[in-house]
Parts: structure tokens; C-alpha cells; sequence
């Protein structure tokens, strides 16, 4: 399931989850709706792992745990702490970002 995120609380949400990956987009973004059901897809076969949809522009304070200067920007995070990231709009590099997150 991917959890689009309402309010600025990004910060408590990954403190929760064991393993969570984010995906920071914007409404005019393209590639971020592109990227959109391919998360959906991931997230339906990765019930362990918790997806967030953060739009970048209305949640300041969620866009500080990674560095977004591009969009789409996807995060990972293992306990709390930030892993990696990477700014795509391809499937594989999604897949192979958050494999590497699920595989530690």
C-alpha cells in the first residue's frame, strides 16, 4: 500500500516503519506521475515495507530528511535512519534502490 502524505509529518512516519521508501514529487510533475504506479506496483509485492508519496512543495519540513533537488526523488530509510536515495524516472533504478534497502 502507498500512503500519500497530508500533513508535514514525514519524520514520524519513517520513525515507525522498519523500512520505508518515499517518493518526493510534485502535481506538475510528469515523471513523478510516470513514477506513481510503478511504486504502486512495488509496494503491492513489498508488504513489509511502507511507500510515502510526499509532495515536495507543500511539506517543507518531510523534504529535509533528503536532498531534493530534482523530482522525482526517491528515499529510503531503515529504522529511522536515512540510506540512500536516487532522483529517476526509471523503473530499474527504483527497483535496484529499494532492493538494496530490503536486502540488509
Amino acid at each position: 500500500m502507498v500512503k500519500e502524505l497530508e500533513q508535514d509529518n514525514l519524520q514520524s512516519l519513517v520513525a515507525e516503519s522498519s523500512t520505508v521508501v518515499v517518493q518526493y514529487s510534485a502535481t506538475w510533475c510528469g515523471n513523478c506521475r510516470i513514477m506513481k504506479p510503478k511504486m504502486k506496483k512495488l509496494a503491492s509485492e513489498l508488504e513489509d515495507v511502507t511507500f510515502i508519496i510526499a509532495d515536495a512543495e507543500k511539506f517543507p519540513e518531510s523534504r529535509k530528511l533528503a536532498t531534493v533537488d530534482n523530482l522525482p526523488t526517491f528515499a529510503t530509510f531503515k529504522n529511522g535512519t536515512f540510506i540512500n536515495q536516487v532522483q529517476t524516472n526509471k523503473f530499474d533504478v527504483l527497483k535496484d534502490l529499494i532492493n538494496e534497502v530490503t536486502s540488509n
